[in-house]
């Protein structure tokens, strides 16, 4: 297990390699160096997995690198904190990563920066896996801190577009308003414990601390602006601006994955007011982004605000205190969400590359049907089709949340899996079945994309056929493999329990089923049933301009925020700065130029104006002595 700080380091040791020769290196083997960093990060990763059930130890394996900070008492140590969470985030992370360095090798392999796209993709990997893999806050929050700078370099890869470059931008400062909280809870949780090592922080404090509510809110502060939750959401959809296989990867194995992991890492020191703050701000962002989804033809801002959406039921669960439900949809939705985005960059591929719009799609199946089949399985996964790994990890969670008593929860979490199933369907009818959309000088160029990029989006799609099965359903009573994996370090709650009545798990399994069918056969009857001609019903016209506007939030923000804050700057920038600022210094500046001025005057050159001078002081000083001698 001591050799694990291998998987940080060869990410990051690919890193240096294409970031400093990647120019002078041929094309083949800055691929070969990016992705197989990552494989071999991957192979270790399962060593160390097989290791661990070999040897099971009773708690965490510390392995202490070098002594990190050191000031008086206060001590940080670079070490590496290996559990069965660390494990598990491990694997998803250069596995599903490792998978897409592959398929970029094919999706980048016209670009201009190839050598600094991979240098990138690798530093991006390095850092999350230090991230998951920290032994203490600080450490966590250097890996923290190294996803959100990669983030906005590799959503504004190509920066010469102004959209990208907005969009990397908007990512990098959304990110440092929850950062700023993160870090605020960081600092509270060393006021309170003395020490930043999770094995001291988790003997100190404890949910009923004083101040385990408020470490909760910052911690959850940081993980809404990773994560994407409301009211810091706005920064993913525009983040599709990024080369697709980067969308990938923030959305299934990095970066937004990082603030469910904080949450569960950290479920031993937040309150249960916390978590239920948690519990509802992930429930309503799973369906208020939903929402938004549902009538948007980017086929990759679909995916995003699916993403959203997803993460939101991974908090959902989190607040309600299954932890294990929401690792388990993490993993899948990993499977799912990289398949879904690299078979949606397989379909721009064929089409030339630049094609988003579902509208101006259709009909092609027949024509890249490899890519068709594994996006239609990964996308009734999402959309919770049995018997496949999105419906047992999403039916887990709604499970848990009516078991825990969270039965409002559990109709939003219901009601969103209704549109998930909707709005995964439409993307699938749309894109590949109907009539053809696309142009003539699309049709031209449409071809299947080559086995480097296809072999990846297929492995992903079998693991979300077989994911469920493999990682425990964990429902009506079934083994939940995964569950008794994490069971050490995620504490087992009450919802965590399995209900007691098999009838009730019966039928929530049944309403999960019939909602998720429900959404299939609208999207089937609107989108391959439905006459061309038949219009949108009247009154659905202004709900659709509303989604359609994406409830015109951005607008909002603009005005509620960047134009007050640009007022204020060009308010410092002039009043402030060029009025106050400058005319105190510049007033200064004139004021001792004008006793210097006059100092100047005194030094004449001139020997009699010196003499004058000195004969004057002589008759002061003597006559000073003279009064001086009269008082006396």
């Amino acid at each position: 297990m001591m050799y694990l700080w291998l998987v940080p380091a060869l990410p990051l040791l690919g890193f240096l390699i294409n970031a400093l020769l990647g120019s002078r290196l041929d094309r083949k083997w800055v691929g070969i160096i990016g992705s197989g960093s990552v494989g071999l990060a991957f192979i270790i990763a399962v060593g160390g997995l097989v290791r661990w059930f070999q040897h099971n130890p009773t708690g965490p394996i510390i392995k202490p690198l070098f002594d990190w900070v050191s000031v008086g008492d206060f001590t940080v140590r670079m070490s590496i904190h290996i559990d069965q969470l660390s494990l598990l985030m491990m694997l998803i992370i250069t596995g599903v990563g490792g998978l897409i360095h592959i398929y970029s090798i094919g999706y980048m392999s016209h670009d201009r920066d190839y050598a600094r796209y991979f240098a990138y993709l690798n530093l991006f990997t390095g850092s999350m896996l230090i991230l998951v893999m920290a032994d203490n806050y600080l450490l966590l929050f250097m890996g923290w801190e190294g996803v959100g700078l990669c983030s906005y370099l590799l959503i504004g890869h190509w920066f010469e577009k102004k959209t990208a470059a907005d969009a990397a931008r908007k990512a990098f400062i959304v990110n440092r308003i929850g950062d700023f909280g993160f870090l605020l809870g960081l600092f509270l949780i060393f006021q309170n414990a003395h020490s930043l090592n999770y094995l001291d922080v988790f003997k100190v404090l404890s949910p009923t601390s004083s101040d385990a509510t408020l470490i909760g809110l910052l911690l959850f502060a940081g993980a809404v602006g990773k994560s994407a939750q409301i009211p810091l959401y706005v920064w993913l959809p525009d983040a599709m601006e990024g080369p697709t296989p980067v969308s990938a990867l923030i959305h299934a194995a990095t970066m937004v994955t990082a603030g469910v992991y904080v949450i569960v890492r950290s479920h031993s020191v937040i309150s249960p007011a916390a978590m239920e703050v948690v519990a509802v701000i992930g429930a309503v962002t799973a369906l208020f982004t939903a929402t938004m989804a549902l009538v948007n033809n980017d086929i990759k801002r679909v995916l995003a605000y699916s993403t959203v959406s997803q993460l939101g039921y991974m908090f959902l669960a989190a607040g309600v205190g299954a932890y294990s439900a929401s690792m388990f949809h993490l993993t899948s939705h990993a499977f799912m969400k990289a398949c879904l985005f690299l078979g949606a960059g397989s379909v721009m591929h064929a089409l030339g590359g630049e094609q988003t719009d579902m509208q101006k799609m259709g009909g092609l199946y027949r024509k890249i049907k490899g890519t068709a089949i594994a996006f239609i399985v990964a996308a009734a996964a999402m959309a919770g089709i049995p018997p496949l790994v999105g419906f047992f990890s999403k039916d887990l969670i709604l499970e848990k949340t009516f078991g825990g008593g969270h039965y409002f929860l559990w109709v939003i979490g219901i009601l969103t899996a209704l549109l998930t199933s909707f709005y995964m369907f439409r993307a699938v009818y749309l894109t590949f079945f109907g009539k053809p959309r696309y142009s003539r000088k699309d049709e031209e160029h449409i071809h299947e994309s080559p086995n480097v990029m296809l072999w990846p989006v297929w492995a992903l799609a079998v693991l979300s056929v077989i994911g469920g099965f493999w990682l425990g359903p964990g429902i009506l009573g079934w083994p939940n493999t995964l569950h008794d994996f994490l069971k050490p370090v995620v504490e087992a709650k009450a919802s965590e329990a399995q209900p007691e009545d098999i009838t009730t798990g019966l039928l929530l399994l049944i309403v999960s089923i019939l909602i998720a069918a429900t959404g299939w056969g609208i999207a089937y009857y609107i989108y391959l049933r439905k006459r061309p001609d038949q219009k949108m019903p009247s009154f659905l016209k202004p709900v659709y301009n509303v989604l359609y506007h994406k409830y015109w939030v951005d607008e909002a923000y603009y005005y509620m925020f960047i134009v007050p804050g640009r007022g204020i700057a060009h308010f410092l920038a002039t009043a402030f700065d060029l009025s106050l600022l400058d005319g105190i210094v510049n007033g200064i500046g004139k004021l001792f130029d004008r006793l210097s001025g006059f100092v100047r005057r005194a030094q004449s050159g001139f020997i009699r104006n010196y003499a004058t001078w000195m004969m004057l002081g002589v008759v002061g000083v003597l006559l000073y002595w003279m009064m001086l001698g009269g008082r006396k």
